[in-house]
């Protein structure tokens, strides 16, 4: 479900992979366009829009941008060892791209639909065993989701999220995952994911 957005049109930087809200990313910018892309998103004090590069080559003209994506918060950025400015991003919204632009530049930018938050639901009983992996994988890995895990263990769009960002999926599973609406459903299809035991 999707909620209608007449605001500012969202510039979008296509990528060979999938952002999901609340994941963390580190991206290194060199092409002018994307340069201008954080320099307004700094002026509007804005995110950005990520999707995945359907086909074509990442943030190239002829890559074909998935319709569905996650907004892009910049939560940090430096200059690295080779002068180039890197980002740390934090997924946030999830949007579908209704129409899309191309600047002279080359940046798109799209009119987008917000979809709905999640809804904080508890984990479905059928469920409990992807949050058992979850808690072992995040035993494993430590990091900033360990530390929210007590808070969070029994959210089912929380562990959907968590599960989507670090299990090894192809991009396009991921994908799927990013366009369904519905938590509880977001974890069947996970449940599918999962080998057979």
């Amino acid at each position: 479900m999707t909620n209608p957005s007449r605001s500012r049109p969202l510039p979008l930087f296509p990528l060979p992979t999938v952002l999901v809200p609340g994941a963390s990313l580190g991206l290194r910018i060199f092409e002018p366009r994307y340069l201008d892309l954080v320099r307004e998103c700094g002026r509007h004090q804005s995110g950005f829009g990520i999707c995945l590069v359907i086909d074509g080559e990442a943030g190239g003209e002829a890559g074909a941008a998935a319709a569905y994506g996650t907004e892009a918060l910049i939560e940090d950025f430096d200059t690295g060892d080779d002068g180039l400015l890197t980002l740390r991003v934090r997924g946030a919204r999830r949007f579908h791209a209704r129409q899309v632009r191309v600047r002279d530049n080359g940046l798109q930018m799209a009119d987008v639909d917000w979809c709905e938050p999640d809804p904080v639901e508890p984990l479905r009983p059928e469920h409990g065993l992807l949050a058992n992996l979850l808690q072992t994988v995040l035993e494993q890995v430590g990091g900033e989701h360990a530390k929210a895990m007590d808070a969070h263990i029994d959210d089912a769009a929380w562990v959907g999220w968590r599960l989507a960002e670090m299990l090894p999926l192809e991009d396009a599973q991921r994908q799927q995952l990013l366009q369904v609406d519905d938590p509880h459903e977001r974890m069947d299809r996970l449940l599918s994911l999962l080998p057979d035991a």
